[in-house]
């Protein structure tokens, strides 16, 4: 079976999927910017045992990796690649912008915007849905402040957090309401293709926010 999760927005969202037909047996979604760590592991575990599986029965897990904040983005990393290590399973990350993208019923290209913190939006622009229903990325991930960005968006239906938070800055043609990237989704894009797999390593785009140590100072006056 294949396990996907997702925690690079405000969302902890978990799906158990059929690995080939992308058929979701099970799948968990709680919204809470601050718990992250407290919550996937006994989401993973609720969906594991509401579709009646073991974890030795995963033969695959797949993860958004962001863009997102770093602490909550972090959590979700760590832990796919901490199970398919001991299981022994593959592990592979998938551009939460592209999860949500796909989410869109939309029949016309679309932007994405999540909220970044600091008054900023993680973005991307996406062509319309070919015949199997992937999307295919023609501009980002990128994170700016949305007043940057607006001539770009604008005129664009725009999906994500940051319509919600943004629309009117960004000039959004319509705003779709899904807010957060879906594990669903997730699995069933990676199981049947449709959408596009990379190293489970964070897109964080953002300069860390500490640097590496100097040196002592000296305590000694000039």
């Amino acid at each position: 079976m294949l396990l996907a999760f997702d925690t690079s927005s405000a969302a902890v969202t978990v799906a158990l999927a059929d690995p080939v037909s992308g058929a979701v047996a099970a799948s968990s979604t709680t919204v809470d910017a601050l718990r992250h760590g407290e919550l996937l592991a006994p989401a993973i575990a609720e969906v594991l045992a509401a579709a009646g599986c073991g974890v030795k029965e995963l033969s695959r897990i797949a993860v958004g990796a962001g863009p997102g904040p770093f602490t909550g983005l972090r959590v979700g990393l760590v832990t796919a690649r901490t199970m398919g290590d001991v299981l022994g399973i593959e592990v592979v990350g998938v551009c939460s912008l592209d999860i949500l993208a796909k989410q869109s019923n939309l029949a016309l290209p679309v932007a994405v915007a999540t909220d970044a913190r600091r008054k900023e939006i993680y973005w991307a622009l996406y062509d319309g849905p070919a015949a199997d229903g992937s999307r295919r990325r023609l501009e980002g991930p990128a994170v700016d402040k949305p007043a940057d960005v607006a001539h770009v968006l604008a005129g664009l239906p725009v999906i994500g957090r940051g319509a919600v938070l943004y629309g009117e800055v960004l000039g959004a043609e319509a705003v779709d309401v899904l807010e957060y990237p879906s594990a669903e989704v997730l699995a069933s894009g990676v199981a049947t293709g449709t959408l596009q797999v990379t190293a489970p390593d964070p897109l964080y785009l953002r300069r860390p926010d500490v640097t590496m140590s100097g040196g002592p100072k000296s305590v000694l006056p000039k």
